[in-house]
């Protein structure tokens, strides 16, 4: 009983490093993602093109690819190795993550009909104030769903913080497994079907409550 405890224990302690790097991720990748996306839409070309350019490389890309980049990268070019393995993994999936948000930010935006940015100027708006007061609520109720797959994505990607040594639940499960014990490998998919479902019961509430808006 003692065992299994422990066990359970570990996995939950893996599980939370699943959960940091989550809440991170997103933290840093939603605002990100916004800026990225303005980039590239950008009147200014030279911007415009470098971002799209970086946005394409970055979704052209294996994610586990960028991991190893952002963690090898700089002890090999620059003789400055990333020391701090949770640290390589919060930028690799930052990165990723807004480059994937910057796309459903833009498809969004560019989805508002232009008449709403012409209401907004006959009232003296500026295009700054057109766009956080008027624009931005409406692009927010249309990104939730293509969001909310992303964030689910997201859950489940944690675990490939592992193939730079970022000790999470399956690499916790995977040093049980070494010992004899499979349970707690197959047990890991409870963690992430618990906090999915809870995800999308959020995400589904959060819908329903911008369904204010029908335009």
């Amino acid at each position: 009983m003692d065992r299994f405890q422990d066990i359970v224990a570990a996995l939950f302690e893996g599980f939370g490093v699943n959960l940091l790097l989550f809440a991170v991720t997103l933290i840093v990748a939603i605002p990100l993602g916004l800026i990225i996306a303005l980039c590239t839409m950008s009147s200014f070309k030279p911007l415009k093109y470098i971002m799209k350019t970086f946005v394409w490389i970055i979704r052209g890309t294996p994610l586990m690819l960028q991991l190893f980049v952002v963690f090898y990268a700089p002890g090999l070019l620059w003789d400055m190795p990333m020391r701090d393995r949770l640290m390589a993994a919060f930028i690799a999936f930052s990165i990723n993550y807004a480059a994937y948000f910057s796309e459903i930010y833009r498809g969004g935006i560019e989805s508002i009909p232009k008449g709403q940015y012409e209401a907004g100027q006959v009232l003296a708006m500026s295009k700054t104030q057109v766009f956080f007061k008027v624009v931005l609520f409406q692009v927010i109720k249309r990104i939730v769903p293509p969001m909310g797959n992303e964030i689910i994505t997201l859950v489940k990607d944690t675990a490939l913080a592992r193939v730079i040594g970022v000790v999470e639940i399956l690499m916790f499960a995977e040093r049980f497994s070494k010992q004899g014990l499979i349970w707690p490998l197959f047990s890991t998919a409870l963690y992430f079907l618990v906090f999915n479902g809870a995800l999308t019961l959020l995400l589904g509430y959060v819908e329903k409550k911008l369904n204010y808006y029908k335009g």
